[in-house]
């Protein structure tokens, strides 16, 4: 008989119970990013209080009640600010900002440019499910022109804004786009993203099925999934082309730039 996989240790040790069971939506991709995101805290053998999730609002916001670590929920859009905040504060911290798309670009996203610019060390996971969830699924930054919503019933006249170009753009050190459909290679991208020295953007491409997947004809999570396998290729570059398929990957990981907060350490010993 084939010895067991032991059981990881993350739920146990980094999810809050007494506030199960969370209010994410049957089929949503969120608790496959959440639990990626804890399985590398524990891997990388860090202390839940050493960690520090930001979090803005939104559908993705509500991760930082469910994180078993020192967690803070703010405004609409200004996660980014606060997290930068504690990070020049206390720069021995991990800080990571769990972001949504309309949350992290939409109004907040002159913040998501200059953390990049600044490349302040922050692990931004941006999950990216293309509509406003939360709110009742109006169009968001994301949203693919032509798709319908609630405030666009007869489809979305607006390009779509792509996260991993304006991250590579704006010079963020880390730039890295994985889907739900693949949780191993999520994880894995976490985690190097984790491990970066710098500001580093994660986005993930994650289902809707209650709103995204009801007005593009896919409520069923697991066809939304599949559709994720099947429309997305390996790459090394977001500006990387393949038909009409999404390129996923690790884009950059340049570590040849200063962190922000250790730069202003440095200068505060001088």
């Amino acid at each position: 008989m084939a010895d067991r996989i032991p059981l990881s240790k993350a739920p146990e040790r980094w999810i809050r119970k007494k506030y199960l069971p969370h209010i994410w939506c049957p089929g949503c991709g969120l608790g496959t990013v959440l639990r990626q995101l804890v399985e590398q805290f524990e891997k990388l053998g860090w202390n839940n209080d050493e960690v520090v999730v930001v979090t803005g609002i939104g559908c993705t916001g509500r991760a930082s009640g469910y994180v078993n670590a020192q967690t803070i929920h703010t405004i609409h859009g200004r996660a980014l600010p606060t997290a930068t905040g504690i990070k020049m504060a206390r720069p021995d911290m991990h800080v990571v900002s769990l972001l949504g798309d309309g949350d992290g670009v939409g109004i907040g996203g002159n913040h998501f440019i200059h953390a990049a610019k600044r490349n302040i060390g922050i692990t931004a996971i941006v999950v990216n499910n293309r509509i406003y969830g939360m709110t009742g699924g109006q169009a968001s930054p994301t949203t693919p022109t032509g798709t319908k919503s609630s405030t666009t019933p007869y489809g979305n006249l607006e390009p779509s804004m792509d996260i991993s170009k304006l991250a590579f753009g704006a010079g963020a050190t880390f730039v890295a786009r994985a889907h739900t459909a693949n949780p191993v290679y999520l994880g894995q991208v976490i985690r190097r993203a984790l491990e970066h020295d710098g500001f580093a953007v994660v986005e993930v491409l994650s289902q809707c099925p209650t709103y995204f997947g009801r007005y593009t004809g896919m409520p069923d999570p697991v066809e939304m999934v599949k559709w994720f396998q099947e429309n997305t290729f390996m790459a090394k570059s977001p500006y990387d082309e393949q038909e009409d398929k999404i390129p996923v990957g690790v884009f950059r990981d340049d570590k040849n730039f200063r962190e922000l907060s250790k730069a202003y350490r440095a200068l505060w010993e001088e």
